[in-house]
C-alpha cells in the first residue's frame, strides 16, 4: 500500500505540474536576459549590460546570418556575454565570458526571448545500460504547453520563427535534405541556391584552377553517389555567375541610392552599440571596486584577519578594474564608431558606381552571396548541347529566364588561334621558329592561355597542326643538303661550310642550330682551293 501511496503522490505532482504549465504558470529556470520580480512574474533583466548583450547578439546574428558568425563579431569587437551560476554558493549570480558557439545557439533556439512560454520541448530517451537517457528535442505539436505572449520579450514570435529557420537550413547544408546552407567564402555565386532542372535536386559545387583563378562547376551528383550512376548534370558556373550577378546590378540600381543612406546608419548604430557594452564592462567593475571598498573601510581596524581578506578583495577588485578600463581605451581607439574617409567614399559609390563595386576584387565573396540570397529565391539550370537555360525567381515572387552559350572547354580555349596558325605557316617560308617567336611577341599576339610565344610553344603549333617545316619548304624549293653539296663539289663538309661563311657558296639557314640547306653549285661549281688563305698553302 505505501508503493501505491507513493505512485499515487507522484502522478498527482506530476499532474500538477502539468496544469501549471498548461496556464502558463509554472516556475521554471529563466535563461540570461530574464527573471522574475517580487511577484513572480517574468520581466527583462533589469541590468541595461545585460539586456544589452541579448539584443546585440540578435541583431548580429539578423545581420550575420549564421550562429559562427556571431561569435567572430563577438570575439572581434572584444565582446563577452553574461552567464549565470546555476549552483553552488554563487547560485543566481551573473559572471561574463567570451561568447562560445552553444550559447548562441540556446538564445536563438530558446522561444523566451520572443515572450512565449513554452514547456515540454525536450524529452528524455531512454539509453539501455545507463541511469540517465539522452535529451532529445521534440517537434512543436508534440509541446506539451506554447503560449506566446506571455511575457516581455526581446524579439518578435515571427523574428524567432524566422531565425530557428535560418539555423535549421544553415545545420542540413551537409545533410541529406540538403538546403541553401550559410554563404561561404568561395567564388560561386549561386552556392546552396541552385536547383537541377532536370530531376529537382540540389546542385554541389567543384572548383578547378584556371589562370591563377578558382573558377566553379556546379554539379547534380546525389544520385550518382547513392547509386553509383553517372553525374545529372554539370554546369560550368563562371559564366553563368556573370550574366547572374550582371542581373542583379541591374535590379539593384534604383535602390543603390537608399542603400548607401542606410549602411552608414548602421555601421553607426553597431559601432555605438558595442561601445555600450564595453562601457558598462568598466561600469560594472568600477561598482565591484567600490563595494569591495566599502567592505574594507567598515571593518574593525583591529580585526586584522577580517581587514587583511578585504583589503586583498579590495586590491583584485581594482586590478579588474584597470585591466577593464585598459581594454576599454584600447577597443576604443580601435573601434571609435566613424567612419574613415576610405569607408565614406566606398558607400558615396553605392549611388553612383554599383558595378564597379560589385566587381571590385577587393569585395569578399560571401558579401556577394548574401546580396543574391536578399533578391533570388533560388536558380533553376538546364543543360542542353549547345545551351545553358537558367530561370531565377527573385524574392519578391517574379521571374527571369537567361539562354547562355555553353563555354568552350579549356583544350578548345587553350587552341592556337586560326588566324596565328596561318600566320605562322606564312613566317616558316622566310623565318626560323626562335624569329618566329620574336615576330609574334613583337606584334602582341598571345596562346590561348594568355602568353606570349617562344620557340617551344611555335615548334607546337607547327606539330599540332602539321605544318610544312622550313626544311622541308626549302627542299621542295630545290636547295639541297650538306651531305648532297660535298657529293657534287667532291670536298669535305667542313669545306662546304667554310665556303659557305665565305660567300662562295649559297643556302639558307632552316633552324636555330645553325644548319644550312644549299642552293645547287650550278654550272661552274667553285674550285677544290678556292676560299683558302695563300699563306696557309703549302708550295707545289
Amino acid at each position: 500500500m505505501s508503493e501505491a501511496e507513493l505512485h499515487f503522490i507522484r502522478a498527482r505532482l506530476r499532474g500538477g505540474i502539468l496544469s501549471k504549465a498548461r496556464r502558463g504558470e509554472l516556475i521554471m529556470p529563466l535563461p540570461i536576459g530574464l527573471i522574475y520580480d517580487a511577484a513572480g512574474h517574468v520581466i527583462l533583466d533589469p541590468d541595461t549590460a545585460i539586456q544589452g548583450a541579448v539584443r546585440h547578439l540578435l541583431a548580429t546574428f539578423e545581420a550575420a546570418g549564421s550562429a559562427t558568425a556571431v561569435v567572430k563579431a563577438f570575439r572581434a569587437a572584444g565582446l563577452s556575454f553574461p552567464w549565470r551560476h546555476r549552483k553552488g554558493p554563487r547560485k543566481g549570480e551573473t559572471d561574463w565570458q567570451p561568447l562560445r558557439h552553444s550559447t548562441v545557439l540556446h538564445v536563438l533556439h530558446n522561444p523566451r526571448y520572443a515572450g512565449a512560454f513554452t514547456y515540454g520541448r525536450h524529452r528524455e530517451q531512454p539509453r539501455p545500460g545507463r541511469k540517465r537517457g539522452s535529451s532529445i528535442t521534440v517537434p512543436r505539436q508534440e509541446w506539451i504547453s506554447f503560449i506566446p505572449g506571455a511575457h516581455p520579450g526581446y524579439i518578435t514570435l515571427d523574428q524567432w520563427e524566422a531565425n530557428t529557420a535560418r539555423l535549421s537550413a544553415n545545420a542540413a547544408a551537409h545533410g541529406r535534405d540538403r538546403a541553401a546552407g550559410p554563404p561561404r567564402e568561395g567564388p560561386a555565386l549561386l552556392q546552396g541556391i541552385i536547383i537541377c532542372g532536370r530531376c529537382g535536386g540540389r546542385m554541389t559545387i567543384r572548383y578547378h584552377a584556371r589562370g591563377g583563378k578558382d573558377l566553379p562547376t556546379y554539379l547534380c551528383q546525389r544520385d550518382g553517389i547513392d547509386n553509383a550512376r553517372p553525374i545529372c548534370a554539370a554546369i560550368p558556373g563562371h559564366t553563368l555567375d556573370e550574366h547572374v550577378g550582371q542581373l542583379l546590378i541591374d535590379t539593384l540600381t534604383p535602390l543603390a541610392v537608399e542603400a548607401a543612406l542606410q549602411v552608414s546608419a548602421e555601421l553607426r548604430q553597431r559601432a555605438a552599440d558595442a561601445d555600450a557594452l564595453r562601457a558598462a564592462h568598466v561600469d560594472r567593475a568600477r561598482y565591484h571596486a567600490d563595494l569591495a571598498r566599502r567592505r574594507y573601510l567598515t571593518v574593525d581596524p583591529a580585526n586584522r584577519l577580517v581587514a587583511g581578506t578585504l583589503e586583498a578583495d579590495w586590491n583584485t577588485a581594482l586590478r579588474a578594474l584597470n585591466d577593464a578600463q585598459a581594454a576599454y581605451d584600447q577597443a576604443r581607439t580601435q573601434h571609435d564608431g566613424q567612419l574613415t574617409d576610405a569607408q565614406k567614399t566606398r558607400i558615396a559609390q553605392l549611388v553612383t558606381d554599383l558595378p564597379g563595386i560589385w566587381n571590385d576584387p577587393a569585395t569578399p565573396a560571401r558579401e556577394r552571396k548574401r546580396i543574391a540570397r536578399l533578391l533570388l529565391t533560388d536558380v533553376t539550370v538546364t543543360r542542353t548541347s549547345d545551351t545553358i537555360t537558367a530561370h531565377a525567381r527573385l524574392a519578391g515572387g517574379q521571374a527571369r529566364a537567361l539562354t547562355l552559350p555553353v563555354p568552350e572547354p579549356a583544350w578548345k580555349i587553350r587552341q592556337a588561334k586560326p588566324a596565328t596558325i596561318t600566320e605562322i605557316d606564312r613566317l616558316l617560308d622566310h623565318h626560323t621558329t626562335a624569329e618566329i617567336a620574336a615576330i609574334l611577341q613583337s606584334r602582341g599576339l598571345a596562346n590561348g592561355e594568355g602568353r606570349p610565344y617562344n620557340t617551344t610553344m611555335v615548334q607546337r603549333v607547327i606539330r599540332t597542326y602539321h605544318l610544312r617545316s622550313r626544311r622541308q619548304r626549302l627542299l621542295d624549293a630545290g636547295l639541297i643538303p650538306l651531305s648532297q653539296m660535298t657529293q657534287l663539289l667532291g670536298v669535305s663538309t667542313s669545306t662546304v661550310k667554310i665556303w659557305y661563311h665565305a660567300g662562295i657558296v649559297s643556302g639558307q639557314r632552316y633552324n636555330d642550330k645553325g644548319q644550312v640547306l644549299y642552293n645547287p653549285p650550278g654550272p661552274n661549281p667553285p674550285a677544290r682551293h678556292q676560299g683558302r688563305r695563300h699563306d696557309t698553302m703549302r708550295p707545289a
